[in-house]
């Protein structure tokens, strides 16, 4: 289908109408003795600030040996050209309005809406998928966040992941949740961290908590990691696997799970790349820190060693407290008690054991 071209500028009537009087050696004034009108007349549609109605499409034709259809002719598409411009520039100012409250190339390539050449349906998508009726609204998180001081992640890229994960979340059925029933459950939990396939079995065994668990990778400029709030009174716990490793995946796990089983309030969103200093935060990050290695073992283990950690004895201490080596790595490399090129073998990957669960 062939494309239909608009000219870029379109002269004004009254451009068109100065160069005749110029071809002619006429002025404005000798235009308007000539047409019996006044001078100010002239000038205002040479200025294209009054328009060429018929009566003085005939008058004009008359004076200057042309027809009258040419000058409404001029008039009419002028008009219809900053009609258009008009639009241009309105739906040009809907779009930035669109691209400032959400990341728009990102929600489409991740299809969570679709492309389109119409601004109407842009705008309705965008206004769907944030939950506002209209462009005026400002959709709003009360949100903790912690986040690196030299990466300020941005508002509407947060803002789009959380709708995303409780868009999600409502596609799912769990069980009641009891925050008790939920703090009895950890070890269970926890018994999953020794072999990483038994990862798989985590979405399950928080559904059956009334636990909603999703997977939502991250946005660009959002730097998260995870995230814990409610929908309906059940927790969510969302994780974006940023750090596709397994001591990644059980620290932001057991975190998220803390902000619960503590009861913390609000929605809690996470880059565990910088600790906010915030009594909450910190709360739920010593407590995933003791799920997870237990804090005098940990310390027995530590020092025990006298020059180094070699893989023998990190593997060793993970059989013995049924726990995966790449976790005892990451919490030796958090400490830096080991450097973190070193060993990175035992950082194993969780994607593919977690790929049915990840939003793609």
């Amino acid at each position: 289908m062939s494309q239909k071209l608009t000219p870029a500028r379109v002269p004004t009537p009254g451009k068109i109408l100065s160069r005749e009087l110029e071809a002619r050696g006429w002025t404005q004034k000798d235009l308007a003795e000539i047409m019996d009108r006044p001078v100010q007349t002239i000038n205002e549609i040479i200025r294209g600030t009054k328009q060429i109605t018929p009566e003085t499409a005939i008058e004009l034709s008359q004076a200057l040996g042309t027809s009258p259809e040419f000058w409404t002719n001029l008039e009419a598409k002028y008009r219809l050209h900053l009609a258009g411009k008009e639009n241009k520039e309105q739906d040009i100012t809907r779009k930035g309005r669109l691209y400032t409250i959400a990341p728009i190339s990102e929600l489409i390539k991740n299809r969570w809406i679709q492309a389109t050449d119409s601004i109407d349906e842009l705008e309705q998508q965008v206004c769907n998928y944030l939950g506002i009726s209209s462009l005026n609204e400002t959709p709003q998180l009360a949100v903790n966040f912690r986040c690196s001081e030299h990466r300020e992640p941005e508002e509407t890229s947060r803002i789009a992941w959380v709708k995303r994960v409780e868009y999600l979340a409502k596609q799912q059925t769990v069980a009641n949740f009891d925050r008790k029933q939920l703090e009895t459950a950890i070890p269970e939990i926890i018994a999953c961290s020794e072999q990483v396939e038994t990862i798989v079995q985590i979405p399950e065994l928080l559904a059956d908590l009334g636990v909603h668990f999703v997977i939502v990778p991250h946005l660009k400029k959002t730097y998260l990691d995870g995230a814990a709030h409610y929908l309906n009174d059940k927790p969510i716990i969302a994780l974006t696997l940023r750090y596709d490793r397994i001591d990644s995946f059980w620290f932001t796990l057991m975190h998220e799970l803390a902000h619960i089983v503590l009861g913390h309030q609000g929605i809690y969103l996470d880059n565990l790349d910088a600790l906010e200093n915030n009594d909450k935060e910190k709360e739920a990050n010593q407590k995933a820190a003791n799920w997870l290695i237990e804090p005098q073992a940990f310390t027995v283990f530590v020092s025990g060693v006298k020059k180094y950690f070699s893989r023998q004895a990190i593997e060793e201490f993970a059989y013995t407290h049924h726990r995966h080596p790449g976790i005892i790595l990451g919490r030796l490399h958090h400490d830096k008690l080991v450097d973190y090129k070193n060993l990175k073998a035992l950082q194993v990957k969780v994607s593919p054991i977690l790929e049915d669960y990840i939003d793609n």
